[in-house]
């Protein structure tokens, strides 16, 4: 298959940001365009609002005039739904409505060749739905942009259960055509990434629930140490509270109340509170016009602590456990020594204070505490479980090499010089150190291995194929690695231990481990090779 060709009109149903956004790229394309809207005088401010945005990129010298001009050109208003009768795709972008969209499709099946494609750019409506009772259902796609459109560079094809796989096909290499990252989604509730970005938002309102820290100081984790570009409270802030619970329940209600999709009971309060974020005033920040204030302020950082007088590392005892986690803490143990910090590799028993103790995976050890990477567990279980009281968990980071912020936390039976000597080292090698409550699984942690178990789960259920995912996430919502991709670089076997301890610790359905994780461990495979 092929792109449509440029010789063939794009018609836009709707000339607001998206369907504007929508006209704009695919002008820029080469494409001629018909926009058509309701609402009088909507279409002409539509096309001057695009106009005036390509000027922007004219003065900044990042398209030349010739271009602006002739993409204006090719923008021309529709004075009624007949005027794009010689269309060979029309896009609606009109109210998210099932029977509106209907209603417009079944309109537009009377004026349109049966050739036509039939577009719907619906961010969370059943396209099975929207074909339905249609004549040629099998000409319906969804073609879900993201905004801003012209800025963003994800295009999610979705496919009903009617659409025609040369349909899907032609309209992922049209997306293509227009300057888009284009992936293939089937039509299940909030296709491909308002299904995958869904664990963001639940674990940071867990995290926020059980009072492991403020919003303000789970998001400078997320950012700073799991390289998010928002923190998750700060995002929510800038969607909107009522937006982003709505897709939550929309998503939970249409997989019949899958645990994993449960909406937050602390977001609801902000909704009704009317607490909507920046465009209210008010969310998880204060927007007051002289800048954003956490609601409560951020436990930025320890205070400073003297470097610990040893550090070793090790790695010998425990066996084959070793191998799980082994790749993150190395490359820990890799900043520490590129900050001038000795590390020996002394057997383990002769640096730590308590009968009985033992390992269960890479640890640091320095001044009697056992520094390990988070399992999922709380460090108080994990303390008890290897008989050692003096237990620091260290956080994930997108890349120790560079993050500026780690997160810990410690064992109740943990002693202050112990943890505070854990403070030093981390400390010398640059970090700033952000103690969280002892919950299980730390942040960044959990709340990468739950993307990834369900992105795992998409995949598994024929949603879309790993690269997709990965792909879609990163360019639909900005993340810096595809969850799949992370969960490679982390180790299957971790992500699926990380995920066992949190169903354990929770006793909850939330936690469950998708299938295709567990045969990916069992084959000692990757997502991507």
């Amino acid at each position: 298959m092929a792109a449509l060709t440029t010789e063939r009109v794009v018609a836009v149903i709707g000339s607001g940001a998206m369907g504007a956004g929508i006209a704009q790229v695919a002008a820029l394309a080469g494409y001629t365009v018909r926009l058509y809207d309701t609402r009088v005088g909507a279409v002409e401010q539509a096309i001057a609002g695009i106009g005036a945005a390509l000027d922007k990129l004219v003065a900044k010298d990042r398209m030349s005039a010739a271009i602006r001009a002739a993409a204006i050109g090719r923008l021309h208003a529709a004075a009624s739904l007949a005027d794009v009768a010689g269309a060979g795709l029309v896009v609606e972008a009109v109210v998210e409505q099932l029977d509106a969209k209907r209603a417009l499709f079944a309109q537009l099946e009377q004026i349109v060749g049966d050739d036509c494609i039939l577009a719907t750019n619906t961010s969370s409506i059943s396209v099975t739905a929207i074909a339905a009772g249609l004549r040629l259902p099998g000409r319906v796609v969804g073609m879900h942009f993201f905004n801003p459109v012209p800025l963003m560079a994800l295009c999610e094809v979705v496919s009903g259960v009617a659409t025609d796989t040369a349909v899907a096909q032609t309209v992922y290499d049209t997306a293509t055509a227009w300057g888009k990252n284009a992936v293939h989604a089937r039509s299940t509730p909030g296709f491909i990434v308002n299904r995958l970005a869904r664990p963001y938002y639940a674990e940071g309102w867990r995290l926020l629930g059980e009072q492991a820290a403020d919003a303000a100081t789970i998001d400078a984790v997320m950012r700073e140490a799991g390289g998010f570009r928002m923190g998750p409270f700060e995002l929510m802030d800038l969607i909107g509270h009522d937006v982003n619970f709505a897709v939550t329940q929309s998503v939970f209600n249409a997989c019949f109340g899958d645990p994993r999709f449960t909406p937050s009971v602390l977001q609801q309060e902000l909704v009704n509170a009317g607490h909507l974020g920046r465009k209210s005033g008010r969310g998880c920040y204060r927007y007051d016009g002289a800048g954003v204030t956490p609601v409560t302020p951020a436990a930025a950082q320890e205070a400073p602590q003297p470097r610990p007088e040893y550090v070793s590392y090790s790695v010998e005892q425990g066996g084959a456990a070793h191998a799980v986690g082994g790749a993150v803490t190395e490359s820990l143990a890799a900043r520490l020594r590129a900050a001038g910090i000795e590390i020996t590799h002394r057997k383990t028993p002769e640096n730590i204070r308590h009968t009985g103790a033992h390992d269960d995976a890479p640890a640091f050890h320095c001044n009697g505490a056992a520094v390990y990477l988070s399992d999922g567990r709380s460090a108080t279980q994990r303390a008890q479980d290897n008989h050692h009281p003096d237990t620091v968990l260290f956080d994930l980071a997108l890349d120790y090499g560079i993050a500026t912020r780690i997160a810990v936390a410690r064992a109740d039976q943990c002693s202050e010089g112990a943890y505070y000597a854990v403070v030093g080292l981390l400390q010398a090698a640059g970090f700033s150190v952000t103690r969280l409550d002892d919950v299980p699984g730390l942040a960044v942690m959990r709340t990468v291995a739950m993307l990834a178990n369900e992105a795992a789960d998409a995949v598994n259920q024929g949603v879309c194929s790993a690269a997709a995912a990965d792909i879609a996430m990163q360019k639909g919502v900005n993340y810096p690695r595809g969850p799949l991709a992370w969960a490679d670089a982390i180790g299957i076997e971790h992500i699926v231990r990380v995920l066992a301890n949190l169903a354990a610790s929770y006793g909850e359905d939330h936690y469950r481990v998708s299938p295709l994780l567990r045969r990916k461990q069992a084959s000692k495979g990757r997502f991507h090779d």
